[in-house]
């Protein structure tokens, strides 16, 4: 565990080891391996990162929840006993004009920048002082379209946004001044390091036409990160999902680096971006569920292999580490890349 290793990493200064980040919501694992449980004692999540040799912590923080009206898309089953489970669907939109009609500024206000500022500085030096071997980030999670998922849901959002693009970029529009409040906020703050979350893409790639991205939500994410930018920070674009047909165009808005889930082709962006970008993840997590020791041995040696060209890479699991993946395949993995990232 070493910030100073994943402070080069993000540099693309090319540490010797290749570091490590995880997201990871995996009680049984954290116990497995320190003898804490962190839903009982707070130190669990700490010593569970140093046991790991984490060098960089993925966090965001986007402030107070929204005081309106927002979708309860549920949650599948992960954690033990099905605690998490929730099949309590419930959305405010019933039909796709109240969507088109929606002003999120009217419903939900624009924070005080200067406030706001002062949150996310005082999350952020906590957060850094909490974890002081390890690059502690800055973010913000809803940025357009994973806002819109939020307040809508699915259904309503993909029903209601194409039938009048313009219209609906009236909405957008709103999601958008409301990330640009938080984003200018986030860059008056000494975080050096932001992730830009917006999961945009499916398993098969976009969502929409990919024109409507091109003309809607890119040039956003232009105007948004060079505030950051602008200020210092180091940011990296987070996305689940297949964002191959985007990779070059995330490029050109001005991302300093990719979180990639396996779907996105982790070679092809090395062998277009390693040397310039950071890049982070894409170890399929399907393969640490369901998969043989012999499996996530692969599948660790595709991505070391990969990586290792890139001076800016970092290994993960390329979506996180839920509580239903086998303790025992987790542990092998974190043995594994234990072994090979120094090699």
């Amino acid at each position: 565990m070493s910030y100073e290793r994943g402070w080069r990493a993000l540099h693309l200064d090319m540490p010797e080891t290749i570091p490590h980040v995880e997201y990871c919501s995996h009680p049984r694992l954290v116990r497995a391996v320190t003898g804490l449980d962190p839903r009982d004692d707070p130190a669990a999540w700490a010593r569970f990162y140093e046991a790991t040799d984490y060098d960089l912590l993925w966090r965001t923080n986007d402030g107070p929840e929204w005081a309106g009206r927002v979708t309860n898309m549920g949650h599948a089953e992960f954690e033990e006993n099905g605690t998490d489970f929730d099949d309590d669907v419930r959305c405010p939109f019933h039909t796709p004009e109240e969507v088109l009609a929606f002003d999120p500024v009217e419903e939900y206000g624009l924070p005080d920048v200067s406030e706001r500022a002062a949150l996310f500085e005082k999350w952020y030096r906590t957060g850094q002082a909490d974890h002081p071997t390890l690059v502690f980030t800055g973010g913000y999670y809803k940025t357009l379209f994973s806002a819109c998922v939020r307040t809508f849901g699915w259904e309503m959002f993909l029903t209601a946004a194409p039938l009048d693009y313009d219209r609906f970029d009236r909405v957008l529009e709103g999601f958008y001044r409301i990330s640009h409040a938080n984003y200018e906020a986030w860059a008056r703050t000494s975080a050096p390091v932001f992730i830009a979350h917006d999961d945009i893409v499916w398993k098969h790639g976009p969502v929409f036409h990919p024109d409507w991205y091109r003309r809607y939500v890119f040039p956003r994410y232009r105007v948004l990160w060079r505030m950051l930018k602008d200020a210092g920070k180091i940011v990296l674009f987070c996305s689940d999902a297949n964002m191959d047909a985007f990779v070059d165009d995330i490029a050109d808005a001005g991302t300093d680096g990719f979180f990639c889930e396996p779907q996105t082709d982790l070679a092809g962006i090395i062998e277009r971006y390693g040397r310039t970008k950071v890049v982070i993840g894409n170890v399929d997590t399907r393969v640490l569920t369901f998969g043989t020791k012999a499996d996530i041995a692969a599948e660790v040696e595709r991505c070391i292999e990969l990586g290792r060209r890139c001076p800016g890479y970092f290994i993960a699991v390329g979506n996180h580490i839920p509580p239903n993946v086998p303790v025992e395949n987790a542990l092998a993995y974190f043995d594994l890349i234990r072994d090979r990232r120094r090699e």
